[in-house]
């Protein structure tokens, strides 16, 4: 379900949504009036919608839509808290990023299909074969060097793993969101390893020489996830 006000960026959320597989979109609605009314007699499992509108505000409307799973959209970043508040999925600045969105929407569908239970591992195919990966060891994963399909997993312990064909989209779905954020398009790291951070760099506490921080590329579609979870 897709709701925004201002008719342009409704247009352009659908047609993003539109070329993410996973998405069917039932209806969208640019007055929130005219969606409180049709609302009890709609089945759908996520809502995107805008938080500034008139009448009645994208946080007011969420907080009365029960069970149903709920991205935000918005031009302003002061609302975060409030967003999180009510467990959102997502919130998402405007103007929206294709990658971004569809990030977003893989954390949808992993909260479908495992609700809020966390095993504090996950299963997955490696190197090594079939791989309990934990969630408190995994600092920083990267793109394989030799097959941009794997990943380079770093481990707390100094270990390195090679996570078989598998996408950043959905390795951060599988991973807790609160912990994990994607940085760029090559890298995510966990959140308990970042020191220090400005607008495009990430000094860690990971080592890979010797008294010698890892630093990190911050990049622009991935500031505002990353800020935004580094916040709270």
């Amino acid at each position: 379900m897709l709701l925004d006000d201002e008719l342009p960026g409704l247009s352009y959320l659908k047609l993003l949504c539109e070329q993410i597989p996973e998405l069917e979109i039932i209806r969208s609605f640019n007055d929130p009036a005219a969606f409180m009314i049709e609302f009890p007699k709609l089945d759908f499992d996520l809502c995107i919608l805008d938080i500034e509108m008139p009448g009645i505000d994208g946080i007011q409307l969420a907080s009365i839509l029960n069970d149903k799973l709920v991205i935000f959209t918005t031009a302003y970043k002061d609302y975060a808290t409030n967003a999180f508040d009510l467990n959102a999925i997502d919130y998402v600045v405007k103007p929206v990023q294709f990658e971004r969105l569809r990030q977003a929407v893989y954390k949808a569908i992993q909260r479908l299909k495992y609700g809020n239970n966390i095993s504090g591992h996950i299963l997955i195919n490696s190197d090594k074969g079939n791989t309990l990966l934990h969630f408190d060891q995994l600092v920083y994963v990267r793109t394989s060097e030799i097959d941009s399909r794997d990943k380079t997993a770093l481990l707390s312990n100094g270990a390195s793993i090679q996570l078989k064909n598998i996408s950043f989209e959905k390795l951060i779905s599988l991973l807790p969101s609160g912990d994990f954020c994607r940085i760029n398009k090559k890298e995510l790291m966990a959140l308990r390893c970042v020191q220090h951070f400005s607008k495009d760099q990430i000094i860690t506490s990971i080592n890979l020489q010797p008294n010698k921080p890892l630093v990190l590329t911050l990049g622009e579609i991935y500031r505002n996830d990353f800020i935004s979870k580094i916040s709270r």
